[in-house]
This record gives structure tokens, sequence and C-alpha cells, in this order.
């Protein structure tokens, strides 16, 4: 069971905020540190993230003993990624269907590769036959809604989405996700709810929600794995 914690834009554009929420999100039991590279990242924006600051990153990552993962969102931050000799990519929703040269390059790596279906359409799967391809099922709104949710596979072991991406508020459906088999659970992940910096607080995890979900979460998974 991984339990990825989406910090994304969540530190406001404050840096340094990130060092506490990697430490946090350690703390709130998530597996990986994930955050958005590319995306509103110029030097005048919220998200501006350069080679050293990654490092950093990566050094704070190491410190708190978390594994740090990125959504890549343009061929930049691809090459600049690379310098770090990450394990795990991530693919948001909107890369799929804005650059699926890019879902390619990045899924040739040979890395695992956790690709989010919030916005194919299409019948066929966008990157087929591909062992390190991790697909997660995935509705992009902002924040979803329960009608929303009514596709969420019966069975993920039946399923080609080995996870859930989650944008809807509270914990409810992600533990619904991991009662009916998805072994991988990406949430987004705030310290401050109230926020209106971005979008992404309102459907975030506090700390204390997050480890609420994973310490309910890992408890059912294991029941599942013992056939129960």
């Amino acid at each position: 069971m991984i339990f990825i914690a989406e910090i994304g834009l969540n530190h406001n554009g404050n840096f340094n905020l990130c060092y506490e929420m990697i430490k946090l999100a350690k703390d709130s039991g998530a597996d990986i540190a994930k955050f958005q590279l590319g995306w509103r990242g110029s030097p005048n924006e919220i998200n501006y993230l350069d080679l050293k600051r990654i490092k950093t990153l990566k050094k704070w990552s190491n410190e708190f003993g978390i594994e740090l993962m990125f959504s890549i969102f343009n061929k930049d931050s691809l090459e600049m990624v690379k310098k770090l000799n990450l394990d795990k990519y991530k693919i948001a929703s909107r890369t799929v269907v804005d650059n699926l040269n890019l879902v390619k390059e990045i899924v040739n790596l040979d890395k695992t590769t956790f690709i989010s279906l919030g916005m194919w359409d299409k019948k066929d799967l966008p990157i087929p036959s591909k062992k390190n391809v991790k697909y997660f099922w995935c509705k992009s709104k902002y924040p979803t809604e329960l009608k929303d949710l009514k596709g969420l596979p019966k069975n993920f072991k039946d399923s080609h989405c080995v996870g859930y991406s989650d944008h809807s508020i509270g914990i409810d459906a992600p533990l619904i996700a991991i009662s009916r088999g998805a072994s991988v659970i990406e949430k987004h992940f705030t310290l401050d709810k109230s926020s209106t910096v971005v979008r992404d607080h309102i459907l975030s995890a506090t700390p204390e929600e997050f480890k609420t979900m994973v310490d309910i979460g890992r408890k059912i998974h294991r029941k599942i794995e013992f056939g129960l």
C-alpha cells in the first residue's frame, strides 16, 4: 500500500514552507511527497522550482526518509528532474491529453510511472502494455463531488487502475477505493484548508486527516490481502 502526499502548489509560493510540509507528510504516514514541476513554474509565478530548489527538496526528503516524486508538465522540467535520478514519475491528467509525446518519453525512461486518467475519454489506454506504467482512476474536478465518483471501480484488481488520485473533500473516497482494492492513494496535502491562494487547499487533507486515512487505509488493505 502506497500513500502519496500531493503537496503540489499548497506551499503557496513559500518555498521554505516545503521543508515543514515534507516533514509533516512523513509524520502523517505518507510514503511519497509529491510536487508539480513546470506548472505555474516561471520565475515570477507561485510554483517556481529551478534545479537548485528541486535538489533542496531531494535533500529534505532524504533527511526525513520519504520518497520524492514530481508531476512533470513539460520537456524542460523532465530534463531538469532527470538529474536527480528519481525512482518514480507522475503524469497528471492534463498532460496525458495535452502532450502525449512527453508522456511516452517519460515512460520510456523505464521508471515506475503513475498516470492519472481524469481527462482521458478514449476506449484504449494512452500507453498500453508497459510494465512500468501504473494507472490512477481520477476525476479532474476540483472538488470532486459524490455524484462524480459513480465510475469508481467496484474492484480495482479487475480494473486497469492500480490506484486512485483523489480530488474530493474529506477522506471517505480514498478509503472506499482502498476497500475496493486500490493499492496506491494520492491525496492533496495542506497545512491550512481555509487558504484560498490556490484552489487545492479545500480538497486537501491536513496532517491529522492524512494520518487517519493512512492508519485506517492500511488496516483495510491488510484485511483485503488476507482475504477478509
